[in-house]
């Protein structure tokens, strides 16, 4: 069970199955940093070409296909004292009739205190004034390479994770992903100081970040799209668009979930569902939106079966 301090040098703007920066081994812990959105790092300087750029890949030795690979987010830190968003809601979460009414979209800055635990806005002015917010620093893009080659942009998500920016990838969440290379090879990338709700201006609070994060592999597990625990509840992701199809992968794998290892049966599954499910909604600004299922722990103590 080994400590990996990890300083990345280069960063790649595509999940896919790139040379890996670092062997891991299932138990070892990463201790490492991430750029912005934008390509800045802890000092506030463009360090590479923006689009959400990715530290890693991270190989995880005997990583198959068919295994499942999980990511204990242990620490996520902002690591500057500034972050940025943008001024406007994007033209997709409004009435179309509305769209012509938009203002030009500037950059917005804010101070980012971590001690205090809060992000104060500096600039533009706006009769919001020094509006002041709690913090809660997450990743809005990360995930193991897809598929048959493929580099997919960190623009969008897919099964394998990617930018779905949702608010409750935070410290303290387990993330399943499956895998579907040798070695897994996880990337992390695109810190949010805090962020609501479908990132509707098309970014969070966008700021550099120290992370940890610590590995391990359940061999012979085939799960199809992300899934995640916290301490109160379980949860799926399922990213695509149009919104209903998001909806539709998630709660496919909410119910393959409840059958696998708790035991329900459909029917028993989507009554419990059907009156207990909660949904959040991740990303809606990206190609692929992004949706999260979810069932709260203390309904299913009683079944588990592993």
């Amino acid at each position: 069970m080994a400590t990996h301090h990890f300083q990345p040098t280069h960063y790649y703007t595509a999940i896919g199955s790139h040379p890996p920066v670092l062997h891991i081994a299932s138990g070892d812990t990463v201790i490492t940093t991430t750029v912005d959105a934008f390509g800045k790092g802890a000092g506030d300087e463009e360090v590479t070409p923006r689009g959400n750029p990715q530290t890693g890949p991270f190989y995880i030795e005997d990583a198959e296909p068919g295994d499942t690979l999980v990511v204990e987010l242990d620490r996520i830190s902002p690591n500057r004292s500034i972050g940025y968003t943008r001024s406007v809601v994007a033209p997709n979460v409004v009435d179309p009739s509305y769209v012509r009414e938009l203002p030009e979209n500037d950059l917005v800055e804010w101070r980012v205190d971590n001690k205090a635990g809060t992000a104060t806005l500096l600039k533009p002015g706006t009769r919001l004034g020094n509006l002041t917010i709690p913090l809660a620093p997450m990743l809005g893009c990360f995930g193991v390479a897809p598929s048959e080659g493929q580099a997919i942009s960190t623009a969008t998500s897919a099964e394998h994770g990617g930018n779905m920016d949702y608010r409750g990838f935070v410290a303290g969440v387990t993330v399943y992903f499956p895998v579907f290379v040798p070695g897994a090879l996880l990337h992390a990338g695109d810190g949010h100081a805090t962020q609501g709700d479908g990132e509707i201006v098309g970014t969070g609070i966008e700021i550099s970040m120290e992370v940890q994060f610590t590995v391990r592999l359940i061999k012979g597990k085939r799960i199809r799209w992300p899934r995640c625990e916290n301490q109160e509840y379980i949860f799926t992701v399922g990213n695509a668009r149009p919104l209903d199809q998001a909806v539709q992968h998630a709660t496919t794998e909410m119910l393959r979930w409840l059958n696998e290892d708790y035991g329900l049966d459909t029917v028993s599954a989507s009554i419990l569902l059907g009156q207990c499910v909660e949904y959040d909604l991740g990303n809606i600004f990206d190609p692929a939106y992004t949706m999260v299922c979810k069932l709260r722990k203390a309904l299913l103590s009683p079944l588990r079966t592993e």
